[in-house]
């Protein structure tokens, strides 16, 4: 039982470890890349106005959340992964 404690508390520190890198990363990344940050913030904005409003925009209200959801992956994705590939190099 010891064991399966201590086994679970370094799996936990290690995944935390790498998830704070993976957000320091993505931050300096984000600095990097003014634009793509921006569009990101702008789209979340837009995601929770759209969410909120009582109205459906025509029937277009889900699709449009769900696409802008999709994007806000993608550009985040983006920045990821530049923040990886501008680790490889160091």
């Amino acid at each position: 039982m010891k064991k399966l404690v201590i086994i679970l508390s370094v799996v936990i520190f290690l995944s935390t470890s790498a998830f704070v890198l993976v957000q320091q990363d993505r931050k300096a990344e984000a600095a990097k890349h003014p634009r793509i940050e921006t569009a990101i913030k702008e789209l979340e904005n837009a995601i929770d106005y759209m969410e909120k409003a009582p109205y459906d925009f025509g029937g277009n209200k889900a699709q449009a959340i769900a696409d802008s959801k999709k994007a806000v992956l993608s550009l985040k994705r983006a920045l990821n992964y530049r923040a990886k590939e501008d680790n490889m190099k160091k």
